[in-house]
């Protein structure tokens, strides 16, 4: 299947956008990148990594998280924590570290998934540091919590909206050349409609949207697009897999 130079939006972070670029360009589509989060460190206090080092889990929500984890730890993985990560590309990045990795999802790469995991399910009074970014999601944190564990955060780095020209995106989407936007996170498609005029955004509307998971696709019909489909796992594989199906006729997981 090809994608017949259909022009796609990337708007994962700089940095973070070569690997769906890649893969888009070779099934012959056009990816334009636009990222609408920038990742920054946000160095923890030495009181707050000092224990989650004595801790009984760390869990790893992204790759980023593990890239600016590592960084705080200064490379040294502690040796007392068992560590799980929320699915296969962190789990990756861990073990490209040569950190070990004791938990992670079998099929469904997200903080359920992670819960339903049988190592997970015993952690009454146990300590478990959450690393992620400043502000994530807290289901992780409820649903340890309910099984009786102590449970806090190592935030590990921050996002922002970056500061970039959209003059040729709003080119784009204004004469209609625009043929899918890729969505990873709420955040990102959030910064996606205030880096644009009003009437840009409104236009984007009605251009095919996938998004990343249920989640982000329910938050993205809320805001009034009207052309969803949902990738069944959040990883750039299973992103194109979405994007070469529905262009080429097939409609499976498509909302409208």
């Amino acid at each position: 299947m090809n994608l017949n130079a259909a022009q796609i939006l990337v708007t994962r972070p700089a940095g973070q956008a070569d690997n769906l670029c890649g893969l888009i360009e070779q099934q012959g589509g056009v990816a334009l990148r636009f990222p609408t989060l920038e990742i920054v460190e946000h160095p923890p206090e030495a009181a707050v990594l000092a224990a989650a080092s004595q801790s009984d889990w760390l869990i790893f929500t992204s790759t980023n998280a593990v890239d600016f984890a590592i960084k705080a730890f200064n490379g040294k993985m502690p040796a007392l924590p068992k560590i799980a990560a929320v699915g296969k590309a962190t789990a990756q990045a861990l073990e490209n570290a040569a950190w070990r990795v004791d938990c992670v999802p079998a099929t469904e790469f997200s903080s359920e998934g992670l819960l339903a995991e049988p190592a997970l399910q015993t952690v009454s009074e146990k300590n478990c540091f959450i690393v992620r970014g400043v502000g994530g999601r807290d289901k992780l944190e409820q649903g340890l919590r309910s099984r009786g564990a102590h449970v806090a955060y190592l935030e590990v780095y921050r996002r922002q909206q970056p500061k970039i020209d959209n003059s040729n995106l709003v080119k784009r989407i204004t004469e209609q050349q625009l043929d899918a936007i890729t969505i990873t996170s709420i955040e990102a498609l959030q910064n996606l409609l205030t880096m644009l005029d009003s009437v840009s955004a409104k236009q984007l509307e009605t251009v095919l949207l996938v998004a990343a998971s249920q989640r982000i696709a329910e938050a993205a019909e809320q805001l009034g697009f009207t052309q969803i489909a949902v990738s069944q796992q959040p990883t750039d594989a299973a992103i194109l897999e979405t994007l070469t199906t529905l262009f080429n006729g097939e409609n499976s997981g498509r909302r409208n």
